[in-house]
């Protein structure tokens, strides 16, 4: 089975930091760029950053740059996302998704999507 899973939610004070990992099973991950997505209630999901597999170019949202760093390790088919200065407005469902070697800001592009993991932030 094709998958991706992501872990490493959880409840964090504002300030502090947490490391997601998305880790594929049933493919590599290196012919994928690898996509970080949230969501809140009521909103859309937004794309957070994304790393392609061609160039190695990472993307960041505008409201995570310089807090967020995403990296992969392609031995343990895993990507990360490291996120650090946590707000309260990162409180959010991310996601992780797969897509052939580009990234893509068209959610649709993406072909494997996993179940999500809570990160919220609060005092």
């Amino acid at each position: 089975q094709l998958q991706v899973v992501e872990s490493g939610g959880g409840l964090v004070h504002p300030g502090g930091s947490l490391r997601l990992s998305c880790a594929a099973s049933g493919f590599s991950l290196d012919y994928y760029a690898i996509a970080w997505f949230r969501q809140v209630p009521g909103k859309e999901r937004e794309g957070v950053s994304c790393i392609s597999r061609r160039d190695g170019r990472t993307y960041y949202v505008e409201s995570v740059k310089g807090r967020f760093t995403i990296s992969r390790d392609n031995a343990k088919n895993t990507v990360y996302l490291q996120m650090s200065s946590l707000k309260p407005e990162d409180t959010a469902l991310y996601y992780c998704a797969a897509r052939s070697y580009y990234c893509s800001d068209s959610r649709g592009s993406y072909n494997y999507w996993g179940q999500g993991t809570q990160v919220t932030v609060s005092s």
